[in-house]
Order: structure tokens, then C-alpha cells, then sequence
């Protein structure tokens, strides 16, 4: 079997006949390669496990599962842990995606060219409709998990994704989320450990009737960010054996670049964070005032220098310690405001009405105190070559059983 396309249903007598149907006349018609759909419900109490039983008796290639605990995360696991098809995928039951996007959608899983395939309504040629609430929350969320969680991917909740059976194999142990935090997990976990992630621009319409409760799950999915965050800084999700085992590396490996080159780049990356550190402190510092713009300015060019720093300035790739770095980057920060807070102090301790050049031209001398500063520790401390690293990533190739000489 190519292909297994799970579809997880919650009460959806309504729809789920006519949806099922018209997949399985799309794929008969369009996919070349093998397939089957697998009808998932997930503690249905309607007449939905009633359609779907009858469904899988007289359709072809239609599979049904039934799970008593309720769950979007709980039906995809249990049904993709089940299946035999090299290639897995599952799509939402109101068929919100237009099915032209399937083929593409698990074309580079088949060939081996990529591990996950997800559609993005966020694309640039992307025709989405949808009322302007589900619009903002969107970006919103995936723009917070992009700047937060330092993932690439653009839409993590699009119900329209497919892995391959090997890849899932290894990740679904460590997704620990059963309902709609599920996908955000997972594609989290798939890019820390070095995986390719595909994306297809889709042409997504907007269900009326979606029972989704919005707040609660937004409430879920911050919770879920902060739960996989810290599991990530404590090393409880093992990215490091993940990538060693399937992970895809450099063509070329990266070295450390030599003293000399470390301070030209981190002088390029400090003079870059300078700007936009002093655009965002003028943007803000009339809304905000002087110190609250100062530390969210300081905040947001913190994240971004110390990825900068960690890539370009130190020649560091992959997914060890990203999170822990980050951390430590962010102490870093903290110490860089305490530097420039105090200066804006003593300036409003010398001259009440101080303009705001002064101001910027007081943080500026500052910035660049922090900044040598910043490079030390940065140095010494966040970003030291840790030898024991590449001792564990041998550790991590090596077949299990197979004795260390």
C-alpha cells in the first residue's frame, strides 16, 4: 500500500457520507498510486460509527476504526501506528481543502524526496476564504510560534498533512498531545530533528459549521508550546538521535570559523541588531514609554541575534541545544537590559526632560557596552565547542546492542 489517508471524525453523520464519497471517487479517479482511506472516530455519539461501518462494508479500499476516548491526536496516532502504507496522510472530514492539492501533497514522500508534507493556507498563492476572526487568530498563532518555537514552517494547523510511515514511526512516541495541538507537535519535533518539511500552497474554504471551540484551543495550544518548549531545553525529546538517525545534514559541514572571523561576524550581526533595535525603540517609545521600549526592543532583537550569532557567527547547525542556547541567550539578554536600563536611569536621574535622541544616543553607547559584553559570553559560555557533542552523536548512530570499543 502507497498511501493510507486517515480521516478523524467526531459526530459527523452530517456530512461524513457525502465527504467520504467524494474522496474516494477524487482518488480512484486521479491517484495512480495505491490506497486506502481510513475512517477514524473518535468517541462518536451520533449515527456517525453507524455511516462509517456501512461505508467500509460496501466501498472499496474504505477502512473504519472506532476509539472510545475522544481526540483528533488519539484517532491519527492510534491509526497511523496501525497502518501498513509507506506513505501517511489525513485531511479534515468537511473536505475544507480542495483535493487538486493531494497528489502533489504526497508526491515528494513517495519519491523519498521529503519526510512531511503539510498544506499552508498562508502562501502567497494560497486562495483562502474565511471570515477575518479565523484570519487573525491564525496569523497570529503561527506568527508567535515562529518567532517563539524558531520553526520555519508557515501554517501548523491546516488539516491537510502527510508523513512518511518510517518518519512517523520514530516521532508519534514523543507527541504527547491528543487533540488539536497534535500537528503543531509534531511538525515542532519533525523540524528540531533536522526532517524536511514540504509545503503546498492550498485553496481552503472555511466550514460555517465548524464546532471548533476557538478560545479553548488557542488556550490548549499556548499551553502545548510551553509544555514542548521546556521539554526540548531539559533534553526529554531526543532531537539529537532523531536527526543522527534520519535527520538531513549539511552537503558540506560547517566549520567554526576562526577567532578573527568570529568577531567580523559578530560585529555585522551587532551592528544589524543595532539598527533595528533603534527602529523598534523609536517605534515604540511613544505608545510604550522609554523603559518598556527599551525592553521590548531589546527582546525581540534578542531572539533573532542569538539565532544570527549561533548560525553565522559560530558555524553551528542542527538541532542540539537550540533551546537551551536560546535560554542562555536569553540570560544574556536580560544582563544587556540591566546594562541599558541603568543608563536610561542615570540619564532621567541627570536631566528629567531628556528628548528622546538623547535617549536613543545614551542606549546606543550602552547597546555597544552590552554588545562586547554579549560577544564574551556568548563565546565562553552559550556557545563553547562542547566536545562530549559529537561523542553523543556516534552514540546515537550506533545500532542498539552494538558494544562501545
Amino acid at each position: 500500500m502507497a498511501l493510507e489517508i486517515v480521516v478523524p471524525v467526531h459526530n459527523e453523520e452530517a456530512v461524513l457520507e457525502s465527504s467520504i464519497t467524494r474522496l474516494a471517487e477524487y482518488l480512484t479517479n486521479e491517484m495512480p498510486s495505491t490506497w486506502k482511506i481510513t475512517i477514524a472516530d473518535n468517541a462518536s455519539t451520533d449515527r456517525t460509527s453507524v455511516i462509517a461501518a456501512r461505508l467500509s462494508e460496501h466501498m472499496p479500499n474504505v477502512g473504519y476504526r472506532r476509539l472510545e476516548l475522544k481526540g483528533r491526536g488519539y484517532a491519527l496516532k492510534d491509526a497511523w501506528s496501525a497502518s501498513q502504507a509507506k506513505v501517511l496522510a489525513y485531511l479534515d472530514v468537511d473536505l475544507s481543502t480542495d483535493l487538486t492539492a493531494l497528489p502533489p501533497l504526497v508526491a515528494p514522500l513517495l519519491s523519498g524526496h521529503s519526510d512531511i508534507s503539510i498544506g499552508t493556507r498562508l502562501g502567497q498563492s494560497s486562495r483562502v476564504i474565511r471570515g477575518p476572526k479565523r484570519e487573525f487568530i491564525s496569523r497570529s498563532y503561527n506568527f508567535l510560534l515562529r518567532r517563539t518555537m524558531q520553526v520555519r514552517f508557515s501554517d501548523a494547523q491546516c488539516g491537510f498533512k502527510a508523513i512518511r510511515a518510517d518518519v512517523a514511526k520514530r516521532l508519534l512516541p514523543h507527541v504527547e498531545d491528543t487533540g488539536w495541538f497534535f500537528d503543531t507537535e509534531l511538525l515542532i519535533i519533525a523540524e528540531r530533528s533536522g526532517l524536511r518539511i514540504h509545503e503546498i500552497p492550498v485553496d481552503w474554504v472555511d466550514d460555517p459549521d465548524s464546532r471548533v471551540d476557538i478560545r479553548q484551543t488557542a488556550l490548549d495550544d499556548l499551553k502545548g508550546m510551553v509544555r514542548v518548549a521546556g521539554s526540548l531545553v531539559r533534553g526529554v525529546i531526543p532531537v539529537q538521535a532523531i536527526y543522527a538517525e534520519l535527520g538531513r545534514r549539511p552537503i558540506v559541514p560547517v566549520g567554526r570559523p576562526s577567532f578573527f572571523g568570529q568577531v567580523l561576524r559578530f560585529g555585522v550581526v551587532g551592528a544589524a541588531s543595532t539598527l533595528v533595535f533603534a527602529l523598534l525603540y523609536l517605534m515604540m517609545q511613544g505608545p510604550f514609554g522609554s523603559q518598556e521600549a527599551n525592553f521590548l526592543s531589546l527582546l525581540l532583537t534578542a531572539i533573532g541575534n542569538t539565532a544570527a550569532n549561533r548560525r553565522f557567527t559560530f558555524g553551528i547547525s542542527g538541532p542540539a541545544r537550540l533551546f537551551t542556547q536560546q535560554f542562555q541567550g536569553l540570560i544574556v539578554f536580560l544582563l544587556a537590559w540591566g546594562i541599558t536600563s541603568s543608563s536610561l536611569m542615570v540619564l532621567h536621574a541627570v536631566s528629567l526632560d531628556s528628548a528622546p535622541s538623547m535617549e536613543l544616543l545614551v542606549l546606543t553607547g550602552a547597546n555597544v557596552l552590552a554588545t562586547l559584553i554579549r560577544f564574551v559570553l556568548l563565546r565562553l559560555w552559550v556557545f563553547r565547542p562542547r566536545h562530549s557533542n559529537k561523542h553523543s552523536t556516534v552514540l546515537a548512530m550506533r545500532p542498539a546492542g552494538q558494544a562501545v570499543r
